[in-house]
């Protein structure tokens, strides 16, 4: 589970890199560091290569039945708990940002294109073809604030070198037709992305609960399991006219069931056994 919470938040983080790069030093910039910062980094892929690592340890504690590696196990769970839940808490923070805020892409529309701006051409191409979108509000935004004649290729639903002129000369259907504010502003809001990603954490917290649970009943099990018996000073003097038992070699343990352990006889019987044995 760890392991899919790692694998959503790479995939977030790569949409996310180009949403801030696109809205550097701008109100969605700082509302889409808002949002997803918090959940996905450092917090959540610190926390997931963590939550490896303690699973592994619990793993080992319950083979060999270790008190002190349960503790830790069980003590390392609640803390991971407490930071995923203020950590999730933090993400439902609504960021203060407005649809009329997607004019303010616009401004980044006129360098497209140019030798050194190479960047943020790379930026809108890559925004473009995975938000599926064009422009800001709509295609024509592109004619508007540039002197293309056409949108770039990256607008195109099937892209292929001179898409867009052959869309926009014949069929203007092949081009997305939703801008890429609308866009930008899903998904600033978390409408699937940060969906995903909660659905696991809560998959992933309801699991540490449960294990808690089994860890505190497996440390009660063990602790009172361990304590010494009390002797019993009522116990019957053994009889010297039963047959005699060897009290040495392979058999003289008995197995005890539970973590492995075994008793074997002790030293004042085996004392006695030699006795009559001389």
């Amino acid at each position: 589970m760890s392991a899919c919470v790692l694998g959503v938040a790479a995939w977030i983080r790569d949409s996310l890199n180009t949403v801030l790069t696109l809205t550097a030093h701008t109100r969605l910039e700082e509302a889409a560091i808002l949002t997803y910062s918090p959940a996905v980094h450092p917090v959540i892929i610190a926390v997931c290569c963590f939550l490896i690592i303690v699973a592994m340890v619990g793993y080992c504690g319950v083979l060999r039945c270790d008190l002190l590696l349960l503790s830790w196990y069980l003590c390392s769970l609640l803390v991971i708990f407490c930071v995923e839940l203020s950590s999730a808490v933090w993400t439902y923070d609504e960021p203060s940002v407005q649809r009329s805020d997607m004019i303010s892409l616009k401004t980044r529309m006129p360098n497209y294109g140019l030798q050194r701006h190479q960047w943020l051409t790379h930026t809108w191409n890559s925004l473009q073809t995975e938000f599926k979108c064009c422009g800001v509000m709509y295609f024509t935004d592109w004619l508007e604030m540039t002197e293309m004649e056409w949108p770039p290729d990256s607008c195109c639903s099937n892209q292929y070198p001179g898409c867009a002129r052959h869309a926009h000369y014949h069929d203007l259907s092949d081009l997305h037709q939703e801008g890429c504010g609308p866009k930008i502003y899903s998904f600033i809001r978390g409408t699937k992305h940060l969906q995903v990603l909660r659905f696991l954490g809560v998959s992933i917290g309801v699991a540490q609960i449960l294990a808690m649970a089994l860890t505190l009943t497996l440390l009660w099990a063990l602790y009172y399991g361990r304590k010494a018996p009390e002797p019993d000073a009522t116990a019957a003097q053994p009889d010297n006219s039963a047959p005699l038992t060897a009290t040495h070699g392979p058999s003289a343990g008995a197995s005890q069931s539970g973590c492995g352990h075994a008793t074997g006889a002790k030293p004042q019987e085996v004392q006695f056994e030699m006795e009559r044995l001389s």
